[in-house]
Formats: C-alpha cells, sequence, structure tokens
C-alpha cells in the first residue's frame, strides 16, 4: 500500500513523531552538530553551479540546434529539460538569497541577481520577500509566499500549474516596483525601496536589451530561447513548489507546516537539495549540499515526509471536492 503524504517517515512511528512535533526545535540539535551542518563553501556552490548551467547549456544548445535545422524528432523533450533547467534557477536565487549557496557573500549575491535574470525573479526584492516567509510561515494574512488559497477544484489547480498567474503576477510586480509602487510591499522597508527599485530596473534593462538584440537582428531570439523554455518549464516549478506547504498545519510551528519530498536525484540536482524543504526551514542556515545529512538527523521530528511529488499532487488532487 502506497505511504500517504500525511504519513511519518518509517524511522519514527506515529506515537513518537506525535510527540517530537511539540518538542521545541532549538532542542532537537546540539550546537555541535548545527555548527558541522552549517559549514558553508564556495567550493561545494560552485560545483552545484556548474552542473546546473552544464545542463542548461547543453540542453539550450540541442534545443538551438534543433530549431535551426527544423528537427523535431526529440525538440520536445529536449525544450522541456532546457526550460525547467531556466525555471529551476529559481533554486540557486533562493539559497543565494540565505547567503549559503558559497562562503563568499560576492558570490551569492551575484549568483542571486543572475538567477533572478535568467528565471523572471528579482533577487533584491526577493530577499525581503522571503525573509518574511521565514518569519511568518503559513500564518494566514502575513506569509506573502501564500497570499492565495491552495487550489480546490480542477480549473483552479491547472490554473495555477499553467504559471499564468505567475507570469501576470511577475510582470505586474516588476512594473510597480519599476514605478515606485510599494504600498503593497510591508515587507520592505523604506530604507530598502531605492535599492529594490534599482536593481528591478537595472533587471529590466537587461530583457530590453535582449528583446532590441532581438528585433536588430531580426530573430525571434529572445521568444525562442528564453521566453518559450521558461513558460514551458514553469508548471514542472509550479508541480515542485505546491509540495512544500500546500495541505500542512496553518501556524509556526517548524514541524508541522513544511514539507519535505523524498525524490529522485535529477530533480535534486537542479532543485538544489530544496526537496529537503523542512529542514530547511527549521534551520535555515544549512546550506544546500548539508541538507541531505540534516535530513538523516530530522526526519523523524518532521509531521510531513512526502514519498515523490506525484504522490503528494495526487493526494491534493483526491481532496477536491472535500473541502472549502
Amino acid at each position: 500500500m502506497e505511504t500517504s503524504i500525511h504519513d511519518t517517515h518509517a524511522s519514527g512511528g506515529a506515537a513518537q513523531a506525535s510527540e517530537a512535533w511539540q518538542v521545541n526545535p532549538s532542542r532537537i540539535m546540539s550546537g555541535k552538530e548545527l555548527s558541522s551542518l552549517y559549514q558553508r563553501s564556495d567550493r561545494e556552490g560552485w560545483l552545484q553551479l556548474t552542473r546546473h548551467l552544464a545542463v542548461a547549456i547543453a540542453s539550450g544548445g540541442l534545443w538551438a540546434w534543433s530549431c535551426n535545422l527544423g528537427y523535431g524528432g526529440y525538440a520536445l523533450p529536449v525544450l522541456v529539460l532546457y526550460g525547467f533547467s531556466l525555471a529551476a534557477m529559481f533554486a540557486p536565487l533562493h539559497e543565494c538569497v540565505h547567503r549559503t549557496a558559497f562562503a563568499s557573500r560576492w558570490a551569492n549575491d551575484g549568483l542571486a541577481w543572475f538567477a533572478g535574470v535568467l528565471s523572471l525573479y528579482n533577487s533584491t526584492f526577493y530577499q525581503h520577500y522571503h525573509k518574511w516567509h521565514h518569519r511568518y510561515t503559513r500564518v494566514v494574512g502575513k506569509d506573502p509566499e501564500y497570499e492565495d488559497a491552495a487550489p480546490h477544484n480542477w480549473g483552479a489547480y491547472l490554473w495555477m500549474l499553467s504559471g499564468i498567474p505567475w507570469w501576470l503576477g511577475k510582470l505586474r510586480g516588476h512594473l510597480r516596483i519599476a514605478l515606485n509602487q510599494f504600498d503593497d510591499c510591508p515587507y520592505i522597508s523604506m530604507g530598502a525601496r531605492k535599492k529594490v527599485r534599482r536593481s528591478t530596473l537595472m533587471q529590466l534593462t537587461v530583457y530590453g536589451g535582449a528583446i532590441a538584440l532581438s528585433i536588430g537582428f531580426q530573430q525571434p531570439w529572445f521568444l525562442l530561447y528564453w521566453v518559450l523554455p521558461l513558460a514551458v518549464g514553469q508548471p514542472l516549478l509550479r508541480f515542485i513548489l505546491i509540495a512544500e506547504h500546500t495541505g500542512c498545519t496553518q501556524d509556526d510551528n517548524p514541524l508541522t507546516n513544511t514539507r519535505t519530498t523524498l525524490t529522485a536525484w535529477p530533480i535534486r540536482l537542479l532543485m538544489w537539495n530544496m526537496s529537503f524543504h523542512a529542514e530547511h526551514h527549521l534551520y535555515a542556515g544549512i546550506p544546500f549540499h548539508a541538507l541531505p545529512l540534516a535530513h538523516e538527523k530530522l526526519s523523524g521530528h518532521f509531521a510531513e515526509v512526502a514519498p515523490g511529488y506525484v504522490a503528494v499532487n495526487r493526494e491534493l488532487i483526491g481532496q477536491f471536492g472535500k473541502t472549502a
């Protein structure tokens, strides 16, 4: 029988885990254990970035080759892989915003901005936005990353997976920031607004330059090698990200409000181990390369450890019509 996404990890048992969820998170691991896990590494960061870019460059090159030759035999799977590698640049952006991808601050900040350009996020804005997500995880009315309700029917679910609401939100958000409109952004202080706006304008300038280059050479480069692949990759990213908190408790308990999802190595690679999300929320200072080890030490403490993204989405779909 398949494990439910609400079942605890096999190592604990329901009764033991139930007690563990009441434990003060600061007492789960000793300072010595945490100190070992918190070690950041430039080497690990550059190796991981190299792997990710290798997938993006190789698949992007094959996609360009298939477009130029009009060869469609493998074009779709190559496009999907290339598109997901672009959409998944959200993962290094997220890691670098926490400044855990590298030991060097400049490397974290530089890669965060670069990854944001590729994935349509702005790293400077996201740094403030995401800080509130960690501070108010799953707290209704305060967590900015969960302002919208989880889908409760097929229409809402497919609409979310399409990525269209995400595109509209990103384009609208970048435009508002460029126009210096921060009314709906309580997580960005008055002192940070100038920096966020400058970063956003720089990013929009990059896009404008890419569009101008495409128009100047009368080639669909911007659409064919960025917009289309990113649009194809977004549904896969949405499918993954919905598993992080959907169906978890709506409170500030990090042992129950976030889900870890066990998945295949290729997904962990491109998502920079973000599948170990409960571990990340419990101890946000643990870098991506140490999260698998953290999972070994912590998994029995979490209420939500799922056997895969398909299982999470399937159980969510199974709830359609049963929840308000």
